[in-house]
């Protein structure tokens, strides 16, 4: 899988200051905690097993008679903190059950490490296909990664918390 990006239909694009963020190629972790100049804080909100739904089904590239059959996936929401109060991303990592095999059965023990500091621990990038698109609390990237052969999907938005400077662009 080659690695693209696709901007969701909507009228709106995403501020200039806030494109490269939404860009960054290789672990978003890693950019955050050079921002922030300290290691990123998780605080995770849920942590368990959930259906997946159709939409994230194909956006998992899940294809054929296992898209009307019931899937489990270990999901985890979790609030990324910098150096504020106030969490900057709101994320969400899918690991559907069929991934979750072998070393990567690790996923299922994160609890508060970021999800970075695994996926990108060999690689400092990874196939991927991205969607960028506005939800109601800020702009969202979310990326399908190949990790060794691995569908995931991990959702990342950035709230209203995340201040964007222009001497604070994340290096590229």
């Amino acid at each position: 899988m080659s690695s693209t990006q696709v901007f969701c239909p909507t009228h709106l694009s995403p501020p200039s200051e806030l494109l490269s963020w939404l860009n960054v190629a290789g672990s978003l972790t890693a950019v955050l905690e050079v921002k922030a100049g300290q290691p990123l804080r998780v605080e995770r909100s849920f942590e368990g097993y959930r259906l997946l739904s159709l939409a994230q089904k194909k956006q998992l590239n899940i294809t054929g008679a296992m898209l009307n059959r019931p899937m489990l996936a270990w999901v985890r929401e979790a609030q990324l903190y910098g150096n504020d109060a106030r969490p900057w991303v709101a994320a969400q990592s899918i690991f559907p059950l069929p991934s979750l095999k072998g070393h990567a059965r690790r996923l299922q023990q994160l609890k508060a490490t970021p999800i970075g500091y695994v996926l990108f621990k060999r690689s400092r990038t990874l196939p991927h296909q991205r969607f960028i698109h506005r939800t109601s609390e800020g702009w969202q990237r979310q990326t399908r990664y190949d990790w060794y052969g691995r569908q995931l999907l991990i959702s990342e938005t950035f709230l209203p918390a995340f201040v964007i400077t222009d001497s604070q662009m994340p290096v590229k």
